[in-house]
């Protein structure tokens, strides 16, 4: 058995998330704790207690992803349980990094408080939506949006097998819907985001946070991660503060990001986070490779 950790992004949160953790184990708590030290926001308390209008804030959902996949890996690692690659999706690559030791701890949680930030705030003005559409390939969706003729709106996520998300202005996104089902698409799904994230709308957040990277002094990496940028591992000679400025203007490709980690002889992977939402996606994944999906079981 070769485990792989995976990471959920922004989308997988809930009130509530990791509270049942919290309230059972020490290493949790230490962890929620350690992020409020660090970033003045108890973190706790709004993923607990909090709204979900607040919640779903982009600076406090990525925050707060990141908090339960922190605490949830240090259970793990009281119980032994490791991992032999990571991935994440989207957000999801930034505890990926910390848990290979690529970035510490301390200025992983400040630069996702800083992306969470930006992604948020350094938004255009408009309305923006992100939705998923089931049972079509990525010519097909590519197809779609470029029949849209209201607005901005393309692919953003390569998620899995025949679910691609889609990223933009929201009446073209709506419009892509009604075309995409029109042209054979099982389901549209209108995702919990605020903003046309992964597309080149976010460049001044992506120019921001190239700023804070510039700060980053990254380490060496104690396991392989696939990036989200282009579904392969990170090596030696990659410019990671380039990718990650990338990587909020460019699309998510989370289906060649799972078959890099079958390449690497991957067969059982743990979810890391709140959701299952990636699990999901390894179940839907074409492969003829026997995959295990286990529950984190803590």
């Amino acid at each position: 058995m070769k485990v792989g950790f995976l990471f959920p992004g922004q989308g997988s949160q809930s009130v509530g998330m990791g509270k049942d953790l919290y309230e059972k184990y020490e290493e949790v708590r230490a962890i929620y704790h350690k992020v409020k030290e660090i970033t003045k926001i108890d973190i706790a308390k709004m993923s607990f207690e909090g709204s979900e209008e607040e919640l779903n804030q982009t600076k406090n959902t990525q925050l707060a992803i990141l908090t339960m996949s922190l605490a949830m890996l240090e259970v793990l690692k009281q119980k032994g349980i490791q991992a032999e690659a990571a991935a994440g999706l989207s957000l999801g690559e930034y505890a990926a990094l910390i848990y290979s030791g690529a970035i510490s701890f301390e200025e992983g949680v400040l630069l996702v408080q800083k992306r969470g930030q930006y992604m948020q705030e350094l938004v255009p003005e408009g309305e923006w939506l992100m939705a998923a559409i089931m049972g079509m390939n990525e010519e097909e969706v590519k197809t779609v949006c470029k029949k849209v003729t209201n607005g901005f709106v393309v692919p953003a996520n390569y998620n899995t097998t025949g679910q691609i998300v889609i990223s933009g202005e929201k009446e073209a996104v709506e419009q892509a819907a009604i075309i995409a089902k029109e042209l054979g698409a099982k389901k549209v799904r209108e995702l919990k985001t605020a903003g046309p994230f992964h597309t080149e709308k976010l460049i001044k957040a992506s120019n921001k946070l190239r700023e804070e990277l510039e700060h980053i002094n990254f380490g060496e990496f104690n396991i392989p991660v696939v990036k989200n940028l282009d579904g392969t591992v990170y090596s030696k000679e990659d410019n990671i503060k380039d990718i990650l400025a990338k990587h909020i203007v460019s699309p998510v490709r989370f289906t060649k990001s799972l078959q890099t980690m079958l390449d690497l002889g991957i067969d059982t992977f743990i979810e890391v986070g709140p959701g299952k939402t990636l699990s999901g996606f390894v179940k839907r994944l074409q492969t003829e490779k026997q995959i295990n999906i286990l529950e984190a079981g803590i």
